[in-house]
């Protein structure tokens, strides 16, 4: 009998809660990497264990810069997470990824500056294969579930992930569509990095909001335009994971669940007391975590 697994949810600009969940309970934690975005909701959505967490904070009070994702993910990972769903606002960078649009990502592109996005420092070294930053078998469970919902789906693309908190210039915009890149947002890549050194599968739903500012023939990215369509997306957001949450949850084992294995090369008698203390939900029982 396959393992029920408890699903997580980080959600972006529009989606604040999950008013679906069944059993709510708002659990607040603290982690050595400080505080997460905000509490996060546990719950039951038709039968599967949920947690939900709002990166940006309720109200969104957290910058894209300043979101604490080595704390939020530490956190699904002590409330049993093993399967993450990132819902998230994103520019298209294509002519035929059109405001409204979902497109399930498969790769990632870093144009970030000053963000934290490992776990591992300060006396413990490990490298994690990182060649596909996305778990292909939970992306395939979204894309299937997307018949359930009334919205066009774009089977695959790269997310560039920016700085920000300000939009693209339109010179980076278009030579960012030189690239070849699909959509480009401000959150993902850091926590997909941090979600595979945790062992926790992840995917990204990304909700087209505007054409960024390379497009003549549409307005520059704007907070009003984006709410607008955002509002459009939500309810399509929520079908979605509602319709995948039970595929999800019953999903068997995947190359993200032992990514760790063989990936720390500290030997065992130099990790700092310090280290084991921080990193022992993450290397507990690994190879060469342990003594």
């Amino acid at each position: 009998m396959v393992e029920k697994r408890v699903v997580g949810v980080l959600a972006g600009s529009g989606l604040y809660d999950m008013d679906e969940l069944d059993g709510i309970r708002t659990v607040e934690l603290s982690t050595p990497f400080g505080a997460p975005s905000d509490a996060y909701v546990t719950g039951r959505l038709d039968g599967v264990s949920m947690v939900f967490l709002p990166r940006h904070g309720r109200g969104h009070r957290i910058g894209p810069s300043q979101i604490n994702a080595r704390a939020n993910i530490w956190g699904m990972k002590k409330l049993g997470v093993s399967r993450i769903v990132s819902v998230s606002a994103v520019g298209s960078m294509r002519e035929d990824v059109a405001p409204g649009d979902f497109v399930l990502v498969d790769q990632f592109f870093d144009r970030t500056r000053h963000r934290p996005d490992t776990f591992f420092t300060d006396g413990v070294v490990a490298h994690v294969s990182f060649a596909d930053p996305v778990c292909e078998e939970l992306r395939q469970v979204l894309l299937q579930s997307c018949a359930r919902i009334d919205t066009k789906v774009h089977d695959g693309g790269i997310y560039l992930n920016m700085e920000g908190p300000q939009f693209s210039t339109r010179a980076e915009s278009r030579i960012y569509r030189r690239w070849g890149v699909d959509v480009i947002g401000m959150t993902n890549l850091q926590e997909a990095r941090l979600a595979r050194e945790a062992e926790i599968a992840y995917a990204t739903i990304a909700m087209s909001t505007d054409y960024d500012c390379w497009h003549d023939g549409h307005d520059d990215v704007s907070v009003g335009a984006v709410l607008e369509i955002m509002q459009r997306n939500v309810a399509a957001a929520r079908e979605l994971i509602r319709s995948a949450a039970p595929k999800i949850a019953a999903l068997g084992q995947c190359s993200c669940d032992s990514a760790l294995k063989n990936a720390i090369m500290t030997a065992p008698e130099a990790i700092p007391a310090e280290a084991r203390t921080r990193l022992g939900l993450l290397i507990d029982g690994r190879v060469g975590a342990s003594s």
